[in-house]
């Protein structure tokens, strides 16, 4: 049972992760911890090859995942490629882990680049966002989580001096995981965000080498699968920091 108590299993139960194109980021470890805890994973990217890739891997080792290209930004795409997921679940979708996302440095404001700064939106808040939208519809028969990524630089005290594009986008995150805990509550669905530190991906040990105190992959997909799991069902519209 993978050392999960049945309250943190997901066995017969349809969960999707965004963000898994390539190997060392995090929604791979994400979605390989739901598909040991028993779920059926799709996991979505815009490199539709890319997730194909590693869902194939992952099936190889015994795991039930499935890949999706889309672009979460593109609302039509978006909610046909949650309708397809559905469909070979019963129609209901039970967790969304919203991983994907991107950090860039948009420079001081004063002297910022407008292209940055609006990528930056558009690939942490805009497919959170898309994503969402898509799934709660899939999600409300059965209830379940979403849980979704901000960052600990928008926490009090962060420093975001030089990085307002992320901050402005993971603080809007933070903003609609409240909306959707507050307006989906009745509906029997959870919303909660993780706010970590640098996280260890392949991405940050190339830009920022080995010599930091990363927060590992796999804590942040046990934190995740848990907020998912029935052992959290009193828990929504938290931020919980990772450091």
């Amino acid at each position: 049972m993978n050392g999960a108590t049945p309250a943190q299993r997901f066995d017969g139960k349809s969960v999707v992760v965004t963000g898994v194109g390539r190997t060392g980021q995090v929604g791979e470890v994400v979605a390989r911890e739901f598909a040991k805890r028993g779920a059926a994973v799709a996991i979505i990217d815009r490199d539709g090859a890319g997730a194909e890739t590693l869902a194939a891997a992952m099936r190889a080792d015994g795991l039930a995942v499935n890949a999706y290209g889309c672009d979460l930004t593109d609302a039509a795409a978006a909610a046909a490629t949650f309708a397809r997921i559905a469909a070979t679940n019963g129609a209901n979708i039970h967790a969304l882990a919203n991983v994907a996302g991107g950090f860039a440095m948009s420079g001081p404001v004063a002297e910022s680049d407008p292209a940055v700064f609006q990528r930056q939106l558009a690939i942490n808040l805009g497919s959170a966002y898309g994503a969402t939208r898509a799934c709660i519809p899939f999600m409300r028969a059965a209830g379940g989580g979403i849980v979704f990524m901000a960052a600990a630089a928008i926490l009090p005290g962060g420093k975001v001096a030089g990085m307002a594009g992320y901050a402005a986008s993971k603080a809007g995150v933070t903003a609609l995981m409240r909306a959707v805990a507050q307006e989906e509550r009745p509906n029997g669905i959870r919303a909660n965000a993780l706010a970590p530190t640098a996280i260890r991906t392949g991405v940050n040990l190339e830009s920022m080498g080995d010599k930091f105190a990363y927060v590992e992959r796999e804590s942040v997909a046990g934190v995740i699968a848990f907020l998912c799991s029935k052992e959290a069902a009193n828990i929504t519209g938290q931020v919980i920091e990772l450091a």
